[in-house]
């Protein structure tokens, strides 16, 4: 199993991708940044996300994208774009026909620290024990975006687990 994780932004989106290993090791193949020019326009922006991102994808072939959810903003405009930049890489996965599944903030703490109120330095980490690492991988918005990808891998684990236990 392949994951490529993300944390959607106009500015950043940071990206994880985790090789989920026969053995049950994770592996953390590569993370980094989607980084877009402030003095760009905003379609331009959006355009450089998509070329980038399908990079990743035809790099990586993930099984599946893993995605955070936007998650209520106090400032709209932040929200706003944050909403486009997600749009960009859903369609690209779309369009690659990679599955995508989508996590609340809540639900990637949860899975990645054990606790859905988690502050980030914990979930940072957590992603660097768990995947053995010898730092946590910087700049923070890649460390959500591995975050994510480790999310998604647990919640397939425990679906795993539920299902076999059922039956």
């Amino acid at each position: 199993m392949r994951v490529l994780g993300l944390d959607p932004g106009l500015a950043l989106t940071g990206y994880g991708v985790i090789q989920e290993l026969s053995s049950g090791e994770l592996r953390l193949l590569e993370y980094g940044v989607i980084a877009t020019a402030a003095d760009l326009p905003t379609a331009e922006r959006l355009l450089e996300i998509a070329r980038q991102f399908d990079i990743l994808l035809q790099r990586h072939t993930p099984d599946v994208v893993a995605i955070e959810e936007l998650f209520f903003a106090r400032n709209v405009t932040t929200a706003l774009v944050v909403g486009e930049a997600r749009g960009v890489l859903i369609l690209g996965a779309a369009r690659a026909g990679v599955p995508i599944v989508e996590y609340r903030p809540m639900e990637i703490k949860q899975a990645v620290a054990g606790y859905g109120k988690a502050p980030k330095t914990q979930v940072q980490e957590m992603v660097r024990m768990l995947l053995n690492l010898d730092h946590i991988p910087q700049p923070d918005d890649a460390a959500d975006g591995v975050a994510v990808a480790v999310c998604h891998i647990h919640h397939r684990r425990l679906a795993t687990l539920l299902k076999e236990a059922e039956g």
